[in-house]
């Protein structure tokens, strides 16, 4: 099954039941008191009811996290299924998982990072995801949740078109899941530059496929769920680093690799994720993060430009490791349009 024929997923509706889980990571067992805001924020900004599974709060081997995804895909009333958060060993979970379940009764699943994987591996199976919506990252902190990402859960969930734009403020760093002013503090913004267009001033839209940049190398040297190149034709390429921030020549080469593998060739738009340029004991200024995304964004282009100079790109959307974060179907149809220079997200629900 191609990315051209994938399954449309059905609405949620208000009242359903939603699986919060922890396929990676169980950051709920660290920072509960996050977790829970972020539950009760599912009831009250969403009107889902949430339900946690026996791995959602714990450290647990990949057969066990499978078993719960199992549980979760196979129920009738779950509706839709969120992942806490990311990790860095999802891969190993996926040889557990049964398609005849997974696929049986198909529902969205929400994550990025690690949960790159489970997209993927799911995308390969037929079924259309959401990239974006980990729970503990963007539902839990803050005094409210922010309005691009809480816009996104609802078109992802209910269905509809969803146009996404540039912010004004963004911040790599958080307020500490520890801190007594997680639920009151807002993060220290810097002023966002505006996304970067390149490639034919022209509208394309096609199914979106990619994720976490470095997950994605992952993904290509296990070779299990990534299919031929020419079955990505017409696809819309989602690229974005994560908080390991990669150096712009590490960015150049896994980029190549994509190239070799014959994937970009095929491809007619790519969005950049916003790379993250410091962390808790590195905050660069704003000239030394204008230059650092500049060095990745030049590092992303030369690689199309040797592989796919025809690609309608858009450089350091606000997708992916980014606060505030759009979400994307991961698997649906994605419009990037060089002209009009709009991306919009087509959340096709039944």
């Amino acid at each position: 099954m191609t990315l051209m024929e994938m399954r449309p997923l059905p609405a949620v509706r208000p009242g359903d039941r939603v699986a919060v889980l922890s396929p990676s990571w169980p950051a709920p067992a660290y920072f509960p008191e996050v977790h829970e805001r972020a539950l009760a924020r599912i009831r009250d900004e969403l009107g889902l009811e949430p339900v946690e599974y026996d791995t959602t709060r714990r450290e647990a081997t990949p057969a066990e996290r499978a078993a719960d995804l199992h549980r979760a895909f196979v129920d009738p009333e779950i509706r839709a299924v969120f992942a806490t958060i990311g990790g860095d060993d999802q891969i190993t979970v996926l040889r557990h998982l049964d398609p005849a379940v997974m696929t049986a009764d198909p529902k969205p699943f929400f994550g990025y990072s690690d949960n790159t994987n489970l997209l993927a591996w799911l995308a390969f199976h037929g079924i259309e995801g959401v990239h974006g919506g980990s729970t503990q990252v963007h539902l839990g902190p803050g005094p409210e949740v922010d309005a691009e990402h809480l816009t996104s859960l609802r078109a992802a969930l209910f269905g509809g078109d969803l146009e996404l734009t540039p912010v004004a403020g963004t911040w790599d760093i958080g307020v500490a899941w520890d801190s007594p002013e997680v639920f009151t503090a807002r993060p220290a913004a810097e002023p966002a530059e505006p996304w970067t267009w390149a490639g034919p001033e022209r509208s394309v839209t096609g199914p979106l496929w990619g994720g976490n940049l470095e997950i994605l190398q992952w993904t290509l040297a296990v070779s299990r769920w990534v299919r031929p190149a020419e079955e990505y034709a017409g696809a819309v390429l989602l690229l974005e680093p994560d908080e390991e921030r990669p150096s712009a020549e590490t960015v150049f080469r896994m980029v190549r690799n994509l190239g070799e593998r014959g994937i970009l060739a095929q491809c007619q738009a790519l969005l950049w994720g916003r790379p993250h340029v410091g962390d808790v004991d590195d905050r660069p200024s704003p000239e030394e993060a204008a230059r650092i995304r500049a060095e990745q964004r030049e590092a992303v282009l030369r690689a199309v430009t040797a592989y796919q100079p025809e690609l309608v790109c858009v450089l350091d959307a606000d997708v992916g490791h980014t606060c505030p974060q759009w979400l994307l179907p991961y698997g649906g149809r994605v419009t990037v349009d060089g002209a009009a220079r709009r991306v919009v997200a087509h959340f096709d629900r039944s």
